[in-house]
């Protein structure tokens, strides 16, 4: 079963709808290699339209100028890269591919596929919002940059239950951005007042 991973730039207070003008002064070496770890997992991209459009009116560009972006861009076009729309598209950027039927079907067959080492999500937050609720992604990687930005889509839409939530992996950069993955994982007993407030003060080293 091929792992299904989100990989999202994110806010302090959770607007995953990009603004370059808050994300691009955290972007450093770190954040680049965050990034290049996040796209070596995974031999499939499966992308939004509005993302796909994003990038691919961009990347094929960077790689035929053959400039210092030149080679992810090369691995951006070699990938193969699965589109979610609800309209025929046709596409000029090499390895692209319509999705076939409707998303969660599809996702549950590309996950079985024994030919798929694993698939990447990068950004198209209306994408990982519906493979959340279905339960597909195996794991969250999020950069979460020192800033509220107060306006944009959250990550967490309103739903009827929350979704829980373990850390795997978690790192500082020097910008105060925070690399950390998550899996989701089972909710933990149920507790209220009465178990917490024997936690209250006293000695905390047990």
């Amino acid at each position: 079963m091929a792992k299904l991973i989100s990989s999202l730039f994110i806010s302090a207070d959770g607007v995953a709808e990009i603004d370059p003008d808050w994300h691009f002064p955290y972007f450093d070496a770190n954040m680049a290699r965050a990034v290049t770890e996040d796209y070596d997992t995974s031999d499939v991209l499966l992308i939004g339209r509005e993302t796909y459009d994003s990038f691919a009116g961009a990347w094929p560009g960077r790689e035929a100028a053959g400039g210092e972006d030149a080679p992810f861009a090369k691995q951006l076009g070699d990938v193969r890269k699965v589109v979610v729309s609800r309209q025929p598209r046709s596409f000029t950027w090499r390895n692209s591919e319509l999705i076939g039927g409707e998303l969660v079907d599809a996702v549950t067959a590309l996950k079985a596929d024994t030919g798929v080492r694993g698939i990447l999500v990068p950004g198209s937050l209306s994408v990982v919002q519906q493979l959340l609720a279905a339960g597909l992604i195996d794991e969250l990687r999020l950069l979460v940059h020192p800033v509220a930005a107060r306006k944009g889509r959250r990550l967490f839409d309103e739903g009827n239950a929350p979704y829980h939530l373990r850390v795997t992996a978690s790192e500082v950069f020097p910008t105060g951005v925070i690399r950390v993955i998550y899996e989701p994982t089972e909710p933990p007993a149920e507790a209220g007042y009465d178990e917490a407030k024997g936690k209250i003060g006293g000695d905390q080293s047990s």
